[in-house]
């Protein structure tokens, strides 16, 4: 092969490649570099703006990387950076239950220096608000404080089921616990579950709420939330100025669908949680993070007054990508693809051998991936010279055919 072609030749099989390797980036919607790769291992914090534009489950969010001849697609794993809770019940005996003019009395015996710090109970009894204190001790000589005047609540009609019977406090090893209700009528206590919970503390990103309206709709209260954005959303808490108790059924939801009619547009909603706005418990409400950009609270107010809503506080969980690379190469994160599935990498079954101390990357700015058109070829009849080119042929075939068979005839 002469020189010059098989330059020529092998300049034409680096462009087919180089083109190939873009392609692969061609069916996502955009992209945005990363920067600061130095090992095998790095971090990369997924921005508020890359939730716009993925799947709904994220499966469509890559990382590829470009080189002259090839595109490579480096493996991660995507963790949800929520914190991990464990519970551990602890052993333990009823001792004695006893009452006086100050209340009702039980003690309980551990007989392992566990620490405590939740203590669950479950009573018979419904509809009681009492106070309660609990103290620690060693010996059963000298008591120790641990909770005072502590509110345990239970309200059950046909408007409101809610209970709380948790005990709540810091870090604990006794080897006795008493617990003392105070209360006119007794307490049928049933269970009682002595536990210790451990949590590794979550990593939020508290979202700015950009409108919010307030509506009263018959007897009950009509929160409409809008993020301006789609983000991954799993905790809403509502800030009451309200001074005085007040247990409300509430229901959060989130904009599943839209349709723009000649009314405006109608939302349809789906259901993320729902329980009881008290006065006693503040931390908001919990749910699965789902990616959503408007949401929607309804509190029953019954024949109640509607309760006064200052303000309302959104946010979810950090995400972040833990991956690898092995090659040098341009690398990419992808995303916006809805005819890709969820990926499938083995670090996934290989995650103790990730190192513990990581770098993060840097992501550049998001660029829409350019679409490469593919030329439109015109029919060849919608050209009216080939057309009537084609009539004349034929014409003149079936003539000549014609004239054949008169002479022959």
């Amino acid at each position: 092969m002469p020189r010059i072609l098989k330059n020529n030749f092998l300049l034409f099989i680096a462009c087919l490649a180089t083109s190939m390797a873009f392609a692969q980036l061609d069916t996502y919607e955009y992209k945005q570099e990363l920067e600061g790769i130095s090992g095998q291992w790095h971090t990369i914090k997924l921005p508020n703006s890359v939730f716009e534009h993925v799947a709904s489950d994220l499966s469509d969010v890559r990382i590829y990387g470009v080189t002259e001849n090839d595109t490579l697609e480096a493996p991660y794993i995507l963790n949800v950076v929520s914190g991990k809770q464990t519970q551990r019940n602890a052993d333990f005996e009823l001792l004695n239950t006893s009452s006086n003019s100050r209340g009702y009395y039980f003690t309980y015996e551990v007989p392992t220096e566990e620490a405590l710090n939740e203590i669950h109970l479950e009573f018979k009894n419904q509809n009681f608000d009492w106070r309660i204190e609990l103290a620690g001790s060693q010996d059963q000589q000298e008591w120790f404080t641990l909770l005072e005047d502590y509110r345990l609540l239970s309200i059950k009609n046909d408007q409101t089921d809610y209970a709380f019977t948790d005990l709540n406090f810091p870090p604990s090893k006794y080897k006795y616990y008493r617990l003392r209700i105070k209360s006119s009528t007794k307490p049928e206590l049933l269970s009682a579950k002595l536990r210790l919970k451990e949590q590794t503390a979550a990593e939020y990103r508290n979202f700015p709420v950009t409108f919010m309206n307030i509506e009263q709709q018959h007897k009950n209260t009509i929160l409409d939330i809008d993020l301006k954005q789609r983000l991954p959303v799993s905790n809403l808490k509502l800030n009451v100025s309200d001074a005085v108790d007040y247990y409300r059924p509430i229901s959060i939801a989130f904009v599943s669908d839209s349709t723009n009619t000649e009314k405006g547009w109608k939302y349809r909603y789906t259901t993320l949680t729902s329980g009881t706005l008290t006065s006693i418990e503040k931390k908001g409400f919990q749910f699965e993070t789902t990616l959503a950009r408007k949401l929607r609270v309804t509190l029953k107010n019954y024949d109640n007054r509607p309760l006064q809503i200052e303000g309302a506080e959104v946010k979810g969980y950090a995400h972040e990508m833990v991956a690898r690379f092995t090659e040098p190469a341009d690398y990419y994160l992808v995303y916006g693809n809805d005819q890709t599935q969820k990926p499938y990498y083995d670090i996934v079954q290989a995650a103790t051998k990730i190192p513990d101390d990581l770098s993060e990357l840097t992501l550049k700015e998001a660029q829409k991936i350019t679409k490469k058109r593919t030329p439109t070829i015109s029919p060849l009849f919608e050209n009216k010279l080939w057309l009537w080119g084609v009539m004349a042929v034929v014409i003149l075939v079936l003539g000549g055919f014609t004239f054949k068979m008169m002479r022959k005839g």
